[in-house]
């Protein structure tokens, strides 16, 4: 089965691109931000600038990790759940589901394996233009040198591989179960997860209560509470899905004509194969809106009492900043990744469509409907946990609610949450329909 993986990536490197990317995306940050543990490890640094070099690769480090895993997962689902016919196929020629485990595992670990020893070259230069702005930000001494080391590489190496090699067993072991004809495996463990996500959300976001206001620390606490809470939900999007499908359906459906019903059931059907997208919405807009909220309130808490910024507060600005740029760039690649896949894997859906009866317009109406309601609601529980963070902050730090420029960050996370969302399908459904409806549907995906 090693060899067989190695055929299939080799024979077809397309299928693999979307996996291919994030492990490169997912090991340049990781060794990028863990290269600041080999620059502080040298000799000669001074306890500052090894705090802030320190600092800035555990914090980013965890994150990295997380996004990691989660973007390698929803790209491994959508790729696995296109196979479905050729792992049917080897299961009917006498491969056991643990053959086509490890078959899968090792195309996983292959494209993660090449993915990282691409990402080395791109995480050195990145990993030196951070020294270098946390050296123009007088954070770090002029003097330190860069360097990039062991811990980098084990942790580049390490996390991608870990990840790939565990997200394509969770995902292959539904899709294996499928095929051989018998029930898929209840999604328990994730519901599971996703509770106690979200219950260590709350707790984080309620423990900022009994924080004192000028606790150094007090920014952890509701942005933990926020990012878990991000985790809980994203866990639980399927189940989300199909609730706020089942409450408001009809009404959707009844406003957008043919189109939009097209959009609600096939949205219901989807909602499993679907939860990958609204994750990467919930984590993106989650994440966003409780780091830059919570750093606009510090910010003018500081300028309001009229105390001259610290190194460490300039650090936590800078630290802050770039994870939320990092998340977005991330979290928008991943979700252009996800969306494509999923939408031109329909191009037989689409053909059946249009030989039925629907025209192209039609078809299109349902994909824009069909990214809408999921942009709305990964924005809606993204809000949720991105404010429930913030505004606790905002009450203990600064007794207020929310700062007004909260507004302007909420409307440009959304507007590109949505326009990612939208112009992704749109573009890739426009593509599938170019092909005639008696070729799509003899297409084999």
């Amino acid at each position: 089965m090693t060899q067989l993986a190695a055929r299939s990536v080799r024979q077809r490197p397309g299928r693999f691109l979307g996996t291919l990317l994030a492990a490169f995306l997912g090991a340049a940050i990781s060794m990028a931000f863990n290269s600041m543990h080999d620059t502080a490890a040298a000799d000669g640094i001074d306890d500052t600038s090894a705090e802030t070099l320190s600092l800035s690769g555990a914090v980013v480090g965890g994150y990295g990790t997380l996004l990691v895993f989660f973007a390698i997962a929803s790209t491994l689902t959508v790729n696995v759940r296109q196979r479905e016919a050729e792992i049917t196929l080897l299961r009917q020629t006498g491969a056991t589901p643990a053959q086509v485990k490890r078959m899968i595992t090792g195309e996983a670990l292959l494209v993660a394996l090449l993915g990282t020893v691409l990402a080395v070259a791109p995480a050195m230069l990145g990993g030196r233009l951070l020294l270098d702005m946390f050296q123009e930000t007088d954070q770090v001494a002029p003097g330190v040198a860069y360097a990039f080391g062991p811990i980098a590489l084990s942790a580049g190496f390490g996390v991608t591989l870990l990840a790939s090699v565990g997200a394509a067993f969770l995902a292959v072991r539904r899709a294996a179960r499928a095929a051989a004809g018998g029930r898929a495996p209840r999604a328990g463990l994730r519901t599971v997860g996703g509770v106690l996500a979200l219950l260590g959300g709350v707790g984080g976001v309620s423990a900022t209560w009994a924080m004192d206001p000028a606790e150094p620390s007090l920014m952890a606490a509701p942005a933990y509470g926020a990012i878990m809470l991000s985790v809980g939900f994203a866990a639980l999007s399927s189940g989300l899905l199909r609730t706020l499908l089942r409450w408001f359906g009809r009404p959707i459906a009844a406003l957008t004509g043919a189109g939009g019903y097209l959009a609600v059931h096939n949205t219901r059907q989807r909602a499993a194969s679907l939860a990958g997208v609204l994750m990467t919405l919930v984590l993106f807009t989650g994440i966003t809106i409780a780091t830059v909220c919570i750093q606009v309130i510090e910010s003018d808490a500081l300028e309001a009492a009229g105390i001259t910024r610290t190194a460490e507060d300039r650090n936590l600005e800078t630290l802050n900043l770039v994870v939320v740029g990092i998340i977005a760039a991330f979290c928008c690649v991943m979700l252009v990744n996800s969306l494509y896949a999923a939408t031109s894997y329909r191009r037989q859906e689409f053909g059946r469509q249009r030989l039925a009866g629907a025209t192209p317009r039609q078809v299109l109406t349902m994909v824009a409907t069909e990214s809408a309601l999921l942009a709305l609601i990964g924005l809606f529980f993204g809000t949720v946990a991105g404010f429930a963070g913030a505004f606790a902050f905002s009450r203990v730090r600064a007794e207020a609610t929310m700062p007004g420029e909260a507004v302007l960050i909420w409307l440009g996370t959304a507007a590109v949450a949505v326009a990612v969302t939208l112009l992704t399908s749109l573009l890739t459904a426009r593509r599938a329909l170019r092909t005639p409806a008696i070729q799509a549907v003899a297409v084999v995906a």
